[in-house]
């Protein structure tokens, strides 16, 4: 029993030493595999800085991810608060970065490609086989452990690879911020610019239900013929069916800014200013705005960080061209058996015999075909078009705020033009009108005519003054990113299918006499 028990210790003293370079040998690919990649950890943020930064900077709001009972309870709070008073473009602006869900979901997307990135700066996984084979008094059990080191070795590129795709996410959901931003501040002065709007119509239609009264009265008295009175009946029922229009349009864009905000229940109940703001005294000057917009663009960011993505991608599948893949990996075979062996007294004398066998492996792929041909030129395109996306939008930005500019400076004018000289010469002329239609110089009919222009005149100066406040959001959008409303400007309606957001519709034409 000596010969085998010192088989069996030094077959067990073997095993052990192999256990203990094979744990050393891992050990020492781990550490090389973390001091090549570096692993990332969570941002405390979930990765928002970047958007914290711009709605901090141009906007001058908070932003918050919604993922604790806690963080909600004081959103609310917070919305609540500005509820109680009647909303202002930057309240509303305000509400929409805590309450939209939209931006919650985009802000979730964030954190799974933070995840992605923390995920790809990890060192390769070891796969690890274990297999156990056993019959007619024998057992077999080998294992194996085998690590990429094509994985290992091109750690620091793809970690480098993730970290700026993630750069380009955070600046999405910039992107995102500043696109709610706008698109909630343009709904603003529409649904305001809709109540200014029908007040004004309600006290036209008070006026011209006093006349048609008193036309009615007049033609009982024989003071007013009967195509006169009609006149003043029909003007006062056209200015009704105006005023239902105008109502419709009402209660539409307040349901997109509710929608905007992320309102339900009861604070659908907020209260809106009676009128739009008055025009600024000062305007933002065109100077190096073209410059700035190229630097501070959210989307062009994006594109740039996608862009260096890409290059650093194209970089790595021309370094890994040949072979694609590269694993080693260290194996065992253990084998234990027994042998029956007829002894002299009838019996069996029993044996055991247990042996080790050790080695390695080597995985390599060989793209024979085309040697990562397609591989590389796939990259190639990817990287180029990317380029030229990034071109693109920075022509484009430049264009888009030379457009914003032209159209911020020219709705400033108009709305000037309105207000100091339409406006006050309508008056005018309704006023006249009406003292020679008292002394019986003039019919009905051109009193009407000359209201109806009045009414006109109001109106279009309202939504001058509306599409002035959507031309400062918009040159705000276009030098900071955030989408620019361009094709869908205010006056223009974006029709019921339409996005929130989208242009807005006009009263002016459907006025009578418009």
């Amino acid at each position: 029993m000596k010969g085998p028990s010192r088989r069996a210790a030094a077959l067990d003293h073997a095993e052990i030493s192999m256990r203990g370079r094979r744990l050393r040998a891992w050990t020492s690919l781990a550490s090389l595999g973390l001091a090549l990649g570096g692993c990332a950890s969570f941002s405390e943020d979930g990765g928002l800085s970047v958007a914290r930064n711009y709605a901090a900077l141009e906007l001058r709001k908070d932003i918050v991810k919604v993922n604790e009972e806690g963080v909600a309870l004081t959103a609310e709070a917070r919305v609540e608060q500005l509820l109680r008073r009647p909303l202002t473009a930057d309240s509303a602006v305000q509400v929409a970065l805590l309450k939209n869900r939209a931006l919650q979901a985009a802000f979730n997307d964030l954190g799974i490609s933070e995840a992605q990135f923390v995920q790809a700066t990890l060192p390769p996984v070891p796969r690890l086989t274990l297999s156990r084979v056993g019959g007619d008094f024998a057992v077999e059990v080998s294992r194996q452990v085998v690590i990429s080191l094509f994985e290992l070795a091109t750690l620091p590129v793809r970690a480098e690879v993730a970290r700026e795709r993630f750069r380009s996410d955070q600046y999405r959901a910039a992107e995102q911020v500043l696109r709610l931003a706008g698109e909630a501040r343009r709904q603003f002065y529409r649904t305001v610019s809709a109540n200014q709007s029908t007040a004004y119509l309600e006290q036209a239609l008070a006026s011209a239900e006093s006349a048609s009264t008193l036309a009615k009265q007049l033609g009982e008295t024989g003071a007013l013929n009967k195509l006169e009175q009609a006149r003043e009946h029909a003007f006062y029922s056209e200015l009704g069916a105006q005023l239902a229009k105008a109502r419709v349009l009402q209660r539409v864009e307040r349901e997109r800014l509710v929608r905007l905000l992320g309102l339900w229940g009861r604070e659908i109940d907020f209260k809106l200013p009676n009128g739009l703001p008055a025009l600024p005294k000062h305007l933002v000057t065109g100077t190096q705005i073209e410059a700035e917009a190229v630097k501070k663009r959210a989307d062009i960011q994006v594109a740039r960080f996608e862009l260096q993505s890409l290059a650093l991608q194209y970089g790595l599948n021309q370094a890994s061209g040949f072979i694609s893949v590269f694993d080693v990996g260290y194996s065992d075979l253990y084998d234990r058996t027994k042998t029956f062996t007829p002894n002299s007294q009838g019996g069996f004398d029993v044996s055991r015999d247990k042996t080790f066998q050790r080695g390695y492996s080597i995985d390599l792929v060989i793209p024979i075909y085309d040697f990562g041909t397609v591989a590389i030129r796939g990259a190639k395109e990817a990287y180029l078009g990317a380029a030229n996306r990034l071109a693109e939008r920075a022509v484009n930005a430049r264009s888009e705020v030379r457009e914003a500019y032209q159209r911020y400076r020219g709705q400033y004018d108009i709305t000037r033009h309105y207000q100091g000289s339409v406006l006050p010469l309508r008056k005018t002329i309704q006023d006249q009108a009406l003292l020679q239609y008292s002394g019986m110089l003039i019919d009905v009919t051109t009193l009407i005519i000359d209201a109806r222009s009045r009414i006109l005149s109001n109106i279009q100066a309202i939504e001058a003054q509306r599409d002035f406040w959507i031309a400062a959001t918009d040159l705000k959008a276009a030098v900071v990113g955030g989408g620019f409303s361009g094709g869908n400007f205010g006056g223009e309606s974006a029709g019921v299918e339409g996005v929130a957001g989208g242009g807005g519709a006009t009263l002016a034409a459907a006025t009578p006499g418009g």
